[in-house]
């Protein structure tokens, strides 16, 4: 696989060690990638990651972001708050293959207490390497949630 997308990742204390370890596999596999923190294992808020990354997607400084904390779930209430991004909770290939061609997903959220890395990484290879589906029902539904297309 080799893309020229850049790709924003962030992760709270919960998702560190996961991110840490995506970072280098995501760039061997020949992404772009802006690492938005934390950049330790002490506690970090997880509402301040989905928030920092939000404001990337929202400027377009990212193609798609990864977000990843203990269980995904509340970087991606956070990040979901902005207008601009559809952020999907994944576990599975289906899943992101699914958010990315039904729903443009521009961001994908990971729980890191809750998935292996080898399932993380299948998640986002299927995730990126997944197109928007642009029939009209899947345009219309996406429209629906407003934001960046």
């Amino acid at each position: 696989m080799t893309s020229d997308q850049h790709i924003a990742i962030a992760s709270d204390h919960g998702g560190f060690d996961m991110k840490t370890e995506l970072v280098p596999w995501l760039e061997s596999q020949g992404y772009t990638v802006t690492d938005l923190g934390t950049d330790s294992p002490e506690a970090a808020d997880y509402p301040d990651i989905g928030y920092k990354m939000a404001g990337v997607i929202s400027k377009a400084k990212a193609d798609t972001g990864i977000l990843i904390c203990g269980t995904g779930i509340g970087v991606s209430i956070a990040a979901n708050r902005n207008e601009s991004v559809r952020c999907a909770l994944c576990y599975d290939e289906t899943t992101a293959r699914l958010a990315r061609a039904h729903n443009d997903a521009n961001v994908l959220a990971l729980g890191a207490r809750t998935l292996g890395i080898e399932t993380a990484k299948d998640t986002i290879r299927r995730f990126l390497e997944t197109d928007f589906d642009p029939k009209e029902r899947y345009i219309r539904r996406r429209d629906k949630l407003g934001g960046a297309s």
